[in-house]
């Protein structure tokens, strides 16, 4: 069982810092900071470079402290936060990834809730720390919260526009 938790905590969280390094930099196919920052104004996003930076720096630090196995419950609500605001992004588009649709950042979520319920198994940080296992309260606190602060990131930075489809939108204010 450790072993299987290992896998899915490297894959799971390397994957999610991956994402967060590509919306910050030229690394892993990114498109730099200017890329990231105009990926999330296209995406109808306020806030700009800032948006940027700390989307990306969160995706960075879930997904390492979640590859690791550290702070586990909180590591896996940060990147439900994350994943939660890429698969609003994505919903209009239906379920299936190869319509851009939102199944990747769903089964990310998902990865992220069974890591918070299960815990990181014994070859992690937080074992060896001896911080697991982690009371029940505090996982179901993780797993509600980072889900509800994506959905209220997402109504909070995100502009409602009346132009039609295809204009060209305002540019918020960063």
């Amino acid at each position: 069982m450790d072993a299987g938790l290992l896998v899915l905590r490297l894959l799971a969280g390397l994957l999610i810092a991956g994402h967060g390094v590509q919306k910050v930099s030229f690394h892993l196919g990114g498109k730099g900071l200017v890329g990231g920052t105009e990926e999330f104004r296209h995406d109808g996003f306020r806030g700009g470079r800032l948006t940027a930076v700390v989307a990306g720096g969160s995706q960075i630090g879930a997904g390492l402290f979640l590859a690791a196995g550290l702070l586990t419950p909180l590591a896996a609500m940060a990147a439900m936060g994350v994943m939660t605001v890429a698969g609003t992004v994505k919903w209009p588009k239906g379920m299936w990834v190869q319509n851009d649709g939102y199944e990747y950042p769903l089964v990310l979520v998902v990865i992220s809730v069974a890591l918070a319920l299960t815990g990181p198994g014994r070859w992690s940080v937080d074992h060896a720390l001896g911080l697991t296992p982690w009371p029940w309260w505090l996982v179901l606190a993780a797993i509600v919260i980072g889900p509800t602060s994506g959905l209220l990131t997402r109504a909070v930075l995100h502009r409602t526009s009346t132009a039609p489809e295809g204009a060209p939108r305002a540019r918020a204010a960063d």
